[in-house]
């Protein structure tokens, strides 16, 4: 076995798994706390193409947990950030990048052009409900396999995380949205990533960031978004590649 980046992956899934992730298309969408993270282990984990969809630019308050944020990266394109970093990481990855926010007049164009070919799996890392509930429609529609990212913010225990179909969530606000939603359209299952814990109320905490502002600004903190990007990788290259626990 050769020695390069990919050397102690592949000592540990072997080289036909390796070769799976290479021949691999993931399409994430959202490159905040959760998808930078979720995008970067993909690239570590040697994916061969990977196709991001944000149309946000880094802001000072993303410095606290998201992979691409720095002081010299700040007013750049998410999409375009992560994407020079992957470049860094693994330069044999293909990786394109949409900046766009998805309203269901545009989702179509991430499926139907053609030259970019149809993703394996679908990573959802937004944060509107409209977008989410569209995406999973599509991808139903499209027969590409999905995870979720319910709600990660005003959370301080990530070891509470776990992934498991939609139906069997309870707590998180957002799942309880997202399954009268889903139930709606007729779809009654959904991987999901999510916590029981109970979100920190931070209504009293009122920032400069807060005011004036109709939409309530949730809480963050280094150490939880980024391990739920980790365990969404996780779940996509165990199924991307076969014979792993």
């Amino acid at each position: 076995m050769s020695v390069n980046e990919f050397s102690r992956t592949e000592l540990l899934i072997g080289e036909e798994n390796l070769k799976r992730l290479r021949d691999a298309s993931v399409m994430v969408l959202g490159v905040g706390g959760v998808g930078s993270h979720c995008i970067e282990a993909l690239a570590r984990s040697g994916v061969g193409r990977l196709i991001l969809v944000d149309n946000d630019t880094v802001s000072l308050t993303n410095i606290n947990r998201q992979s691409i944020a720095f002081h010299s990266t700040v007013g750049q394109h998410k999409t375009l950030v992560m994407k020079e970093r992957i470049r860094d990481i693994c330069p044999q990855t293909e990786v394109i990048t949409h900046e766009m926010f998805v309203l269901p007049e545009n989702v179509d164009q991430l499926f139907e052009n053609g030259t970019e070919g149809r993703p394996d799996y679908i990573v959802d890392a937004i944060d509107t409900v409209t977008a989410k509930l569209i995406l999973v429609e599509k991808a139903m529609e499209y027969q590409i396999p999905i995870i979720s990212c319910m709600g990660t913010g005003n959370k301080l225990h990530a070891e509470l995380f776990e992934i498991v179909d939609i139906s069997k969530t309870s707590v998180c606000p957002l799942c309880k949205v997202m399954r009268k939603e889903l139930r709606a359209r007729g779809i009654e299952h959904l991987k999901v990533l999510y916590s029981k814990e109970k979100p920190v109320d931070v209504s009293a905490r009122e920032t400069g960031e807060d005011k004036g502002s109709r939409r309530a600004i949730p809480g963050s903190v280094s150490f939880v978004p980024p391990v739920a990007g980790l365990l969404i990788a996780g779940e996509v290259i165990r199924e991307l590649v076969s014979n792993l626990g």
